[in-house]
């Protein structure tokens, strides 16, 4: 960099975890918009998505990774580890998120991974708004005890308690880098990749027990166009993948009245998210046990 020049800080910046710690708020908090899905199930999060945050002398790319599962049951599953583990390999920071109610043990191969690896670490612990300072205390002195964490962060990503104090120490432990996207970029992933997220969101809050958890969506055409009076409308066409006949009876509803349901709830919050009308078609497909069909979680885009 030619002297007298500003420093241009930049890195990626990968969030792990285990599920439901708050790791999609706090990426949602940081970058300011909804990059990942939020739900009070776990595994809500399935796929690596990145936010960008910049300024003038700085770009902070953020890695939400799927929360680390201890005994995989599904090849998918284990699509879903390989991405959290591969934050351990591709980050210039590390941003470790537990909450004041997860435990470790000393042994847990994630405790020992993060003494293993010569990464930056941030410790950052969750919704500190629901605990006491003895709580917040005996967390904070627990991991410092076990791993070097160059900083130790309690916060609220969901009040926000603390998270502009985090993005500045993050901006100051970046190395000098160049400028990885365009300034005004948000994420790496395409429109229709949020349009399906969103879709499975509103599948999570409606439906119970297995059936969020046998569904994949699929966008399928999404072309941006005019109504007859001139306004934006973009028609979307998603197809909701499960694993049993059952299951898409299930998400059907009697007469469809579920899908319907879904259907409308997806519609508006796509609509909020794209800011413009939306058409929405959705239909159900079964392919058995697609968990654990290669082929299908390539297709889904569950590599790594």
């Amino acid at each position: 960099m030619k002297e007298g020049n500003p420093v241009h800080r930049s890195g990626f910046v990968n969030i792990i975890g285990r599920p439901n710690v708050g790791k999609s708020t706090l990426m949602n908090t940081l970058v300011g918009e909804k990059m990942s899905i939020i739900t009070s199930k776990p595994q809500t999060t399935r796929h690596r998505i990145i936010g960008i945050v910049s300024g003038d002398d700085f770009q902070m790319v953020f890695s939400d990774t799927p929360g680390i599962i201890s005994n995989p049951a599904y090849k998918m599953q284990e699509a879903m580890n390989r991405f959290a583990a591969s934050a351990f390999e591709d980050a210039d920071l590390l941003l470790f998120i537990t909450d004041i109610y997860e435990k470790y043990e000393d042994n847990d191969p994630v405790v020992q991974q993060l003494k293993d690896s010569e990464v930056t670490k941030f410790f950052i612990l969750n919704k500190i708004d629901q605990a006491k300072e003895s709580d917040i205390e005996a967390h904070l002195k627990w991991w410092s005890e076990r791993v070097d964490f160059k900083a130790v962060i309690p916060i609220s990503a969901l009040k926000k308690t603390n998270t502009e104090l985090m993005l500045e120490q993050i901006k100051v432990a970046l190395p000098e880098g160049p400028e990885y996207y365009p300034k005004d970029q948000l994420t790496d992933r395409p429109e229709r990749f949020f349009v399906s997220e969103i879709i499975r969101e509103k599948i999570l809050e409606q439906y119970k027990q297995e059936i969020p958890y046998s569904t994949e969506v699929v966008v399928e055409r999404f072309k941006e166009t005019k109504t007859t009076k001139g306004e934006d409308l973009v028609e979307v066409n998603a197809i909701i993948y499960v694993s049993r006949e059952t299951q898409k009876m299930i998400i059907l509803g009697k007469n469809g009245i579920s899908i319907k349901q879904l259907g409308t709830e997806a519609r508006k919050s796509i609509e909020t998210w794209l800011e413009s009308k939306v058409f929405l078609d959705l239909h159900v497909k079964v392919r058995d046990n697609w968990r654990n069909d290669e082929r299908m979680l390539k297709h889904f885009g569950y590599e790594n």
